[in-house]
C-alpha cells in the first residue's frame, strides 16, 4: 500500500487489489462491507451513498441523484454509476433482508456516519493484518482505488471512467493517475522490451 501524507495531516492511500479485498472482507458488518464496495467498486462518494435507494437500481447501474459537480458549477448533478453483478445481488439481498421499500435509502445515515463505518472496516483490517497503514484509509481512498484500478490497472477508456465516476474533465481525474504503484510499474515494464 502506498501512503502519502497531505499538508493538512491527512493521508492519500493507494490500495492494490489484494489490500482492497482485505479491507472489504474484514468489514465488521454487512452494511460496512457494502459501503466499502460502493466506494471501491462503483466509485460513490461518502455523501452519495445515503442517497441511493432500491428504486435507483436499473440493469447494472445505480442512479446517484445528486453527485458532485466537478465542472465548478454550483449544485450536484445526477449520474449513473456501474454496479457489478455481485454488488447488485448483494444490494438486492440487503433490501430483501431488511424489508426496504423501493423509496427507502439503503443506508439512512449522514455522510459523516458513512465515513465512520468505512473507517471501522479499515480499523478491523489493520487489526487483522497488523498493517497499521490500513488505519489511514478513508472513504475517498476507495474512490481513488476505483479510479486508479479502472484507469491504470485495467486501462478502461477515460471517458467511461469519467462518466460512471462523475468527473467532468480530464483535470478532475488526473490525481488518480499519478505515481503508479510498484505493481503497475513492474507489469508495464515486463510488457515492453527495451
Amino acid at each position: 500500500m502506498r501512503v502519502e501524507k497531505n499538508k493538512n495531516g491527512t493521508y492519500k492511500v493507494w490500495l492494490n487489489q489484494k489490500e482492497y479485498h482485505v479491507l472489504r472482507d474484514n468489514a465488521p458488518a454487512r452494511e460496512n462491507r457494502i459501503m466499502v464496495r460502493l466506494g471501491g467498486e462503483s466509485g460513490l462518494r461518502a455523501f452519495e451513498i445515503p442517497q441511493i435507494k432500491p428504486k435507483h437500481i436499473h440493469d447494472n447501474f445505480v442512479r446517484v441523484p445528486k453527485g458532485k459537480d466537478t465542472s465548478g458549477q454550483l449544485g450536484g448533478k445526477s449520474r449513473d454509476s456501474y454496479l457489478n453483478d455481485d454488488l447488485k445481488r448483494e444490494l438486492a439481498y440487503y433490501q430483501q433482508d431488511n424489508g426496504l421499500d423501493p423509496n427507502e435509502p439503503f443506508f439512512d445515515y449522514s455522510d459523516r456516519t458513512i465515513k465512520r463505518k468505512i473507517k471501522a472496516a479499515a480499523n478491523v483490517a489493520a487489526e487483522a493484518t497488523g498493517d497499521r497503514d490500513f488505519l489511514k484509509v478513508s472513504s475517498h481512498d476507495l474512490r481513488r482505488y476505483f479510479a486508479h484500478t479502472l484507469l491504470v490497472r485495467e486501462k478502461v477508456n477515460p471517458e467511461v471512467v469519467m462518466e460512471v465516476g462523475g468527473w467532468s474533465d480530464y483535470e478532475s481525474i488526473k490525481p488518480y493517475l499519478n505515481k503508479p504503484t510498484e505493481e503497475t510499474i513492474e507489469k508495464e515494464m515486463k510488457r515492453v522490451e527495451i
